[in-house]
């Protein structure tokens, strides 16, 4: 039996996109928590906390924007057609984010407020994108003859956009169990009052578009909602609950720190889990499947290599930051 390379590249983005969602979530989510602090020692504390990791966060979009580019083509050309307005302004957000991330720790006290703004819309806003990008994804395509046949706007509808809304929500619990995790004194305090009415939110966010997907799509729906599957999923969405009572718990107790933040990355696992399971097999929803759209064989077998030695090199190096600066961070540490 030879190796499935479609399926191998398959794993590798959707490895990739995850990853990325749970390492740059919460740094995008430190944006989007900014203007819950007025404080400027507070404020500069959130930013210490991703100042030495968040450069290299964004490696695992571009693997897996590069990942889709070499091992499906055909999915590429597709997405980048049916969204290239919302990608566009994604990419012009982060820039936008990234530029204000750098030069508010330059700016003087009269200027710094404008890069707050700009730091705190930039992460709206690309969060945003991202959602509504996620949620086309699971909306569908209009696709005839391998080629999209839709509107440039298809992306923005109520579904699309609600997933937008769902995305900053998610981020922004992330960043709180992160803050709660790096963070000592009136910044945890503050995150601690403000885990819970955000983990309601998101189990809110959840059970909406949990409902709402299979609407979406008969296939979806026989998915989820037919014997004997309903009972193999069933554990997804008994794990969000009990993903939701742990961060509950520790919001109430206040102790073990690390826990918000695990218990968060374990929902956003699970909410990306239940994506896998509507959608598979298909990459681009309702009829293309991965095989379908993947690349000739010998492409695929020549990218693999690089990857095999690239993936580990990445891997590598994030443990290595993230464990060289580990543990809770001061007023006097600084990181620019």
């Amino acid at each position: 039996m030879g190796i499935d390379l479609p399926l191998i590249w398959f794993v590798i983005i959707v490895f990739s996109m995850l990853m990325y969602i749970v390492m740059d979530g919460f740094d995008l989510g430190i944006g989007i928590l900014y203007p819950a602090l007025k404080d400027s020692q507070d404020r500069d504390l959130m930013m210490n906390s991703v100042a030495p990791v968040w450069d290299g966060n964004e490696t695992w979009l571009v693997l897996g924007g590069a990942a889709l580019f070499g091992a499906f083509p055909l999915a590429y050309a597709i997405v980048l057609d049916a969204l290239s307005i919302p990608l566009t302004f994604m990419l012009l957000a982060l820039i936008f984010r990234g530029v204000a991330f750098e030069f508010r720790f330059r700016a003087d006290e009269s200027h710094r407020r404008h890069w707050d703004h700009a730091f705190i819309w930039g992460s709206i806003f690309a969060t945003f994108v991202q959602g509504v990008v996620v949620g086309a994804f699971i909306q569908g395509f209009h696709v005839e003859n391998r080629t999209f046949m839709g509107g440039y706007f298809d992306w923005f509808a109520p579904f699309p956009l609600f997933c937008g809304f769902g995305l900053v929500v998610a981020y922004a619990l992330l960043a709180c169990g992160w803050l709660i995790m790096k963070t000592e004194g009136h910044l945890r305090r503050t995150m601690y009052r403000i885990l819970r009415p955000l983990t309601l939110l998101m189990v809110a966010v959840i059970a909406v578009i949990s409902l709402w997907t299979p609407m979406l799509n008969q296939a979806i729906f026989d998915r989820w909602f037919t014997l004997p599957n309903l009972f193999f999923f069933l554990p997804v969405p008994l794990l969000v609950l009990g993903c939701t009572w742990l961060i509950l718990k520790s919001a109430k107790r206040q102790q073990h720190d690390s826990l918000p933040f695990l218990s968060a990355l374990m929902l956003i696992f699970l909410g990306f889990t239940g994506l896998g399971i509507s959608i598979w097999p298909t990459l681009i929803p309702p009829a293309i499947s991965f095989r379908d759209a993947a690349g000739p064989s010998e492409s695929l077998g020549f990218m693999l290599v690089g990857a095999l030695f690239i993936i580990p090199v990445i891997l590598v190096y994030t443990y290595w930051s993230y464990y060289v600066f580990r543990g809770k961070i001061t007023p006097d540490q600084g990181y620019h």
